[in-house]
């Protein structure tokens, strides 16, 4: 092949164009003094506006606790006010129990009272004037017998039945002895002889009337009794009645 073929094929290349590269666009000094005093202003208006939301927040959040504070003291005084009443109707609560509880036991006094009267039937001090006198008195029926006496000196006391009463007159009307022997050597129920002082609770009589107390000396004394009765009807017949 001759050169000028191989001219002819070689096809001849383009000339070298280097690729283009983009450059900012610089804006204008004014243009962009503008944009920066418009975004500094906003973030302003951003910040007071997170500012005023934030104390707004917080003035309700201390407005809150205040009424919440508020609250808690007026309760805790209602508390301590109730706490206080109740203190006090827990001390009236008590007393009136205790004035119920005695105005119970009163009323059970009055009702035993009642229902079992005791009244004083024998106090005036007497005379015996020497071994032939006595003083002698019925054991009333239905009724508990408090036989108490004291005396200046020894005298002898007998509760005894009818019939040893009548058994004891014999004797003296029969001149068996005197008075102060035969009222207690008859027959007696309960005696206690020789004595300054006595006090016997006699029950026999309270479904019986069949008794008497008789009191009698050796000598001249005087006696001071104290004797009562209490109404303490039995259910059945007593003693000498049964």
């Amino acid at each position: 092949m001759t050169p000028s073929g191989m001219e002819e094929l070689t096809t001849p290349s383009e000339p070298y164009s280097p690729a283009p590269v983009s450059r900012p666009v610089s804006l204008p000094s004014a243009w962009r003094s503008l944009f920066e005093s418009r975004e500094r202003r906003w973030w302003t208006i951003a910040l007071t506006a997170t500012l005023l939301i934030t104390a707004f927040g917080i003035g309700v959040l201390y407005v809150d606790d205040s009424n919440n504070q508020a609250a808690v003291r007026s309760l805790t005084t209602q508390n301590e006010s109730l706490t206080g009443r109740n203190l006090i109707l827990q001390d009236q609560l008590k007393a009136t129990q205790a004035n119920l509880t005695a105005s119970l036991g009163e009323l059970a006094t009055t009702k035993a009272a009642l229902e079992h009267p005791h009244v004083t039937i024998w106090n005036v001090p007497q005379q015996l004037k020497g071994p032939t006198y006595y003083l002698a008195g019925g054991v009333p029926d239905t009724f508990t017998y408090h036989l108490h006496a004291t005396s200046t000196g020894p005298m002898s006391v007998s509760i005894i039945t009818l019939q040893q009463w009548a058994a004891a007159i014999q004797c003296i009307d029969n001149g068996v002895g005197v008075t102060n022997w035969c009222m207690h050597h008859n027959g007696a129920v309960w005696s206690n002889l020789g004595v300054t002082s006595v006090s016997y609770d006699f029950h026999l009589a309270e479904g019986c009337a069949d008794y008497v107390a008789v009191f009698t000396a050796g000598s001249s004394i005087t006696v001071t009794p104290n004797v009562s009765v209490t109404y303490n009807p039995a259910i059945s017949a007593t003693g000498d009645c049964a």
